[in-house]
């Protein structure tokens, strides 16, 4: 006998969790609500059961909360990529940074002695320097579409991945995570391909002609379009790249690649340069940038120079400094500070990345950074720390699952004055402060909203070596 589905009346939501969900209790558990703010009354329908936790979605809303608003984006709700746009943006700053001190406190047991006000971003919305849209002949049918039982014929999308689908793909018609005319483009080609009859890439087959569509804009208002299809199709090819050219002149540089993996990564495909130089430049306080379209860079690039500036700020270097930047990427925090220190070496293990960061020290003539590849885990001793000498300061900025307990413990044999942690995950990130704790201090804490409409926060914490 099927178990039936439990639901929940009157909850009150007193707190937002680090994925965008209301936070309510019930039956002695939490209840992590979709589409739910503080100060909300709602009846709850739960779907997914945990042993210590449950998810639970609307039935009915009873008291709305005064900081609702109205989401300006006809997708809202089944694209799943701004969870928090129904909330002010002063609130979503709130909210967000206080669950990046609340994971300081409870995971590192560590109170900082200054806690900075989050940082807000110069743009709510169109302040994405990138977006992939990905090609399907499988489209995900609304909601509004299944009520109204008419049939569905066209079933080819351009758009996200459905939230926990793989197979399923959102249309989108308009995007307000970049400038409008990255939302022309998209629908303009997909429009041309659907009356070309391109065949759409079936995700679950891994066949069909139209893969990827991926977007790259600068802050000087250079754009990027990089195509990506799973066919060496050239008679197709040169179709969509003469109507794309011959449509949108403004592109910068367009390229393609030929994917017929069966994963979307391109980092080990070469593309082909059909207009420009194959790259953009973003422009940092003066420091020059070149972005492929296989670069990693930061993807709000308003926010990302407030990030920079406030490293530097918190940092006071005198200019005598020798800095390690530990997850360079492509160098781009250790070119922002070069001027303003003696040295800095940066450790990545992408070799793309670091080819990257060689080639934008070169177009800026910094001559006081060095680049080395390598896994973290295997570069980052004892022995190299030796052989380069301590560093005054490090910076590391980890991915998601922050830093591993072998380079956490080179990070204490180093023992700089001055520990920079940038993070886009507050609770790994305190995890590893607690590791840290015994040899510094936690001056400060700065978070930084890189992604408006979202739970995601980025945080800088400042460490301080004890005095012995």
């Amino acid at each position: 006998m099927k178990e039936k589905t439990k639901s929940f009346k009157n909850l009150e939501i007193r707190d937002i969790n680090s994925e965008g969900f209301g936070v309510a209790r019930a039956d002695e558990k939490v209840v992590f609500v979709k589409n739910a703010i503080p100060e909300e009354i709602v009846d709850v329908r739960i779907y997914k059961k945990k042993r210590r936790y449950l998810y639970g979605q609307v039935e009915r809303y009873i008291a709305l909360s005064p900081e609702r608003i109205q989401p300006i984006c006809e997708h809202f709700g089944e694209c799943g990529g701004c969870k928090l746009q129904f909330l002010s943006y002063e609130k979503q700053l709130f909210y967000k940074g206080k669950t990046v001190l609340e994971n300081i406190k409870r995971i590192g047991k560590i109170t900082p002695e200054s806690i900075f006000p989050a940082l807000s971003s110069p743009k709510s919305f169109e302040y994405r320097n990138k977006l992939e849209f990905t090609f399907s002949n499988k489209r995900w049918i609304t909601q509004s579409e299944v009520d109204s039982e008419n049939e569905i014929k066209q079933k080819n999308a351009l758009g996200f991945h459905v939230a926990g689908r793989f197979d399923k793909v959102l249309d989108i018609n308009k995007c307000y995570l970049q400038n409008n005319v990255v939302n022309e483009i998209r629908n303009a080609v997909r429009n041309f391909a659907l009356e070309n009859n391109f065949s759409f890439y079936d995700l679950v087959a891994q066949n069909g002609f139209l893969r990827n569509l991926i977007f790259r804009t600068t802050s000087t208002g250079e754009l990027m379009v990089a195509f990506s299809f799973a066919e060496n199709n050239n008679d197709a090819i040169n179709k969509m790249m003469d109507f794309t050219l011959s449509k949108f002149p403004q592109i910068t540089t367009l390229v393609y690649f030929i994917n017929t993996k069966k994963n979307d990564t391109l980092y080990d495909i070469d593309f082909t340069i059909v207009k420009g130089n194959g790259f953009i430049t973003e422009n940092l306080d003066g420091i020059l940038y070149k972005v492929g379209p296989k670069s990693f860079f930061q993807t709000n690039s308003y926010q990302t120079l407030n990030l920079y500036r406030r490293i530097k700020e918190l940092a006071e270097f005198t200019g005598t400094e020798i800095v390690f930047d530990l997850y360079t990427g492509t160098g781009s925090i250790a070119l922002y500070i070069a001027k303003k220190v003696n040295r800095v070496l940066g450790i990545e293990s992408v070799p793309e990345a670091i080819a990257d960061a060689k080639e934008n020290a070169r177009i800026n003539h910094i001559e006081n950074t060095e680049f080395i590849v390598g896994d973290m885990r295997d570069v980052f001793t004892s022995e190299f720390i030796n052989e380069h000498g301590n560093p005054d300061v490090i910076i590391t900025d980890p991915p998601r699952a922050g830093m591993h307990p072998k380079v956490v413990e080179n990070l204490l044999f180093a023992a700089p004055k001055k520990i920079i942690y940038v993070s886009c995950n507050s609770a790994t990130q305190a995890r590893d402060l607690a590791l840290l704790k015994k040899d510094y201090r936690l001056v400060a804490i700065q978070p930084v909203d890189m992604f408006p409409q979202t739970a995601h926060m980025e945080n800088i914490a400042l460490l301080v070596k004890n005095q012995i």
